[in-house]
């Protein structure tokens, strides 16, 4: 059997890139693996020794790439991990359109096609077509993962890894991608490796699980055999003596108490000939939960960024938030003062190098980073929400050396702290093992229970929606 990536007791040199105990992996031919476990449990770690990035100290990781032409791990494995953006741009850089003459389009970063058939494939699958001359800080996070899989894919590689591939995307476009690389493993001598942190996004193809638990890579078994053992999470997981600290909360002193808290009159939103939304009317009355729903590109972000003050076309359009008409007078920063707002977009754009309390603490000033010393009160709240997510070990740990999962865990930490009027979830749940998931709902749902406590919650999952949603708007595509 061919040995496609072979590691035999591997230390990596650099001791803060290494797992706790020597890593065995092994890719053999006509397995398709998926390297699965719970937030920071070391699968990133596991991954970039898996393709060279971290070099070993005895016995080096072994590739045997045949058919291919090339023996180069660079040329032969294509990793796509969570913060791929081709291109940074700065948070709000994608609701300016002034910045647009700086910024690339789709079409001038997909490489040429070997492959024309494949090509056409591809751009059928992802509607890549319509996508062409956009402009990449544009796309919406569904529309920039379709993108990242197309260019990735027609560069034709031997092995691809992909981190999370299903997150963002729609039902259908989950689906087809499942078929699309069901076909290209059954065409192609294409092996796959996927990174999972739910295991109901396991799909047909993967032949082998590879558990990760506790910076340990285990023991490589058949699917079947890993899915018999695995528990579910159909229960709280948020303790109830967590969840009545949160219901008994105090509440702030300066809250806004308006019976609309969002109101949109025939609001549109264009980017050069293309419409996003088309003369939306709607109105969010105060305790109400959302869930805003609809395809990839169908407007969700665009609409939450005018909500939240971060989308210039705002001030054009007639909108009151806790009955404020906008442009009479209001700052962005009253505004944001009384909204808790998490998105993938924040997440990507969110490279502070500092401690993950610090992070918390920026959202009590609505901050791309913190830039004012936290009174101890307020480095006591925001230990506190930590706790609640169940991160408060990592208070002291620098951001950008978490995983994307705890990074979203204290993204979270942050919507929260200020303890909202308005809370905007745009994909909270993105990169969540099953136990986090569930605790990240749990808190969800004891917050809400609290007075005048309004929700606007984005998701492409059915199961992700707390019980507490009695709302729905749905967003078609233009």
């Amino acid at each position: 059997m061919q040995k496609i990536i072979e590691i035999v007791n591997g230390v990596t040199r650099h001791p803060l890139y290494r797992m706790k105990e020597p890593v065995n992996f092994t890719l053999e031919s006509n397995e398709h693996i998926a390297i699965i476990g719970p937030n920071g449990a070391g699968k990133s770690i596991l991954v970039d020794t898996i393709t060279g990035k971290y070099p070993l100290l005895m016995n080096e990781v072994r590739y045997d790439f045949y058919p291919s032409a090339s023996s180069m791990a660079y040329e032969n494995i294509r990793y796509i991990a969570f913060r791929d953006t081709y291109g940074s741009y700065y948070y709000q850089q994608r609701w300016n359109s002034q910045d647009l003459d700086t910024t690339p389009v789709v079409r001038e970063l997909l490489p040429e096609a070997s492959d024309n058939a494949l090509r056409d494939r591809l751009y059928e699958l992802f509607g890549i077509e319509p996508m062409l001359d956009k402009h990449i800080v544009l796309l919406s996070s569904g529309e920039l993962r379709k993108f990242q899989l197309t260019k990735t894919l027609l560069s034709n590689p031997r092995v691809l890894i992909m981190d999370n591939p299903f997150i963002g995307l729609d039902a259908r476009t989950r689906g087809q991608l499942r078929r699309l690389l069901n076909a290209l493993t059954g065409l192609s001598h294409l092996q796959v490796i996927l990174v999972l942190s739910k295991t109901d996004d396991i799909p047909e193809f993967i032949t082998h699980i590879v558990p990760v638990a506790a910076m340990r890579c285990g023991e490589k078994m058949t699917k079947e055999a890993y899915l018999r053992q695995q528990e579910t999470y159909p229960k709280p997981v948020l303790s109830e003596e967590k969840k009545a600290h949160i219901l008994q909360l105090p509440y702030a002193a300066e809250c806004y108490h308006a019976e609309q808290v969002v109101q949109l009159n025939k609001v549109s939103i264009r980017y050069g000939e293309r419409t996003i939304l088309k003369e939306l009317d709607w109105t969010v009355k105060c305790g109400e939960k959302w869930a805003l729903l609809g395809e990839n590109g169908s407007g969700k972000s665009t609409l939450l960024s005018l909500i939240c003050a971060d989308n210039p076309q705002s001030y054009a359009c007639d909108i009151t938030l806790f009955g404020r008409k906008r442009g009479t007078g209001e700052s962005i920063w009253e505004i944001k003062k009384h909204i808790g707002y998490v998105s993938p977009e924040m997440h990507r754009a969110y490279l502070k190098s500092i401690p993950a309390l610090d992070i918390v603490a920026s959202g009590l000033h609505d901050s791309i980073g913190l830039y004012k010393r936290p009174h101890e009160e307020d480095r006591e709240k925001c230990a506190w929400w930590l706790d609640i997510f169940g991160i408060l070990h990592l208070k002291d740990r620098n951001f950008l050396q978490l995983s994307s999962g705890e990074q979203r865990l204290v993204l979270l930490a942050r919507a929260f702290v200020k303890d909202p009027e308005l809370l905007i979830l745009d994909e909270p749940l993105h990169g969540l093992d099953m136990r986090n998931r569930r605790l990240v709902k749990d808190i969800i749902e004891a917050f809400c229970q609290r007075k005048d406590k309004t929700l606007i919650m984005v998701t492409h999952y059915q199961d992700e929606l707390p019980d507490v949603i009695d709302h729905q708007l749905f967003l078609e595509k233009n």
